[in-house]
C-alpha cells in the first residue's frame, strides 16, 4: 500500500518479500561468476534462478546485491540474511545452492 506524506513523497511501498538477503556486489565481481549450473553466474542471480524467484519487490524473496560489506574474503561472497543479520555467511565459489537456501531458510517457489 502506498501512502503520501505532507510533501507528496511516498512514505511506504509494499513488497511481497518474506525474506531479504543481501549479497556483496564487490565480492561477486571479484569471483567473476562461480555459481550456477555452468559456474558462470554471480551468486545473487544463480540463487534467484535456483529458487525460481523473480527480481524486484514483487518477488517472494528479495535477493539484493549491495555495495561492499567490508569483509572481502578470498574466493567467497559475503551474504547477509536480513532475518538473522548478526551472523554473516561466506559463500565459496561452487557452493551447493540447496545448502545455502536451507541456511537462509529459503524454499523454492511453489514448495513452501
Amino acid at each position: 500500500m502506498e501512502t503520501a506524506g505532507a510533501d507528496g513523497l511516498k512514505d511506504r511501498i509494499g513488497s511481497n518479500w518474506d525474506h531479504a538477503v543481501l549479497v556483496c556486489r564487490k565480492c561477486s565481481k571479484k569471483l567473476d561468476g562461480g555459481f550456477g549450473p555452468e559456474g558462470d553466474e554471480r551468486l545473487a542471480k544463480a540463487l534467484r534462478r535456483h529458487l525460481s524467484l523473480k527480481k524486484g519487490r514483487k518477488a517472494a524473496v528479495g535477493i539484493v546485491e549491495v555495495n561492499c560489506l567490508g569483509v572481502c574474503p578470498k574466493g567467497a561472497v559475503t551474504v547477509v540474511d536480513g532475518a538473522q543479520s548478526r551472523d554473516w555467511l561466506l559463500v565459496r565459489a561452487g557452493a551447493d545452492l540447496n545448502e545455502l537456501a536451507e541456511a537462509l531458510n529459503l524454499v523454492p517457489v511453489g514448495e513452501g
